[in-house]
């Protein structure tokens, strides 16, 4: 897997999370979702927190 495509997936990975996260959090606040967790929305935005990390390290450090 050539590193342009592994930028890639994590980017499209990150946003996944990230919106799937945000869409949660709002869907709850208005009380349509109420029976999610906060631990999962939690859970969410630190999984595309730490895909951003992940993305940066490797554009940085890793030199594949």
């Amino acid at each position: 897997m050539t590193s342009s495509k592994l930028n890639r997936i994590l980017n499209q990975a990150f946003g996944v999370f990230l919106g799937i996260a945000i869409a949660l959090w709002v869907l709850r606040g208005f009380a349509i979702l109420t029976f999610i967790p906060g631990g999962v929305i939690w859970l969410l935005l630190l999984g595309a927190i730490a895909i951003l990390i992940l993305n940066y390290v490797q554009k940085t450090w890793w030199r594949f």
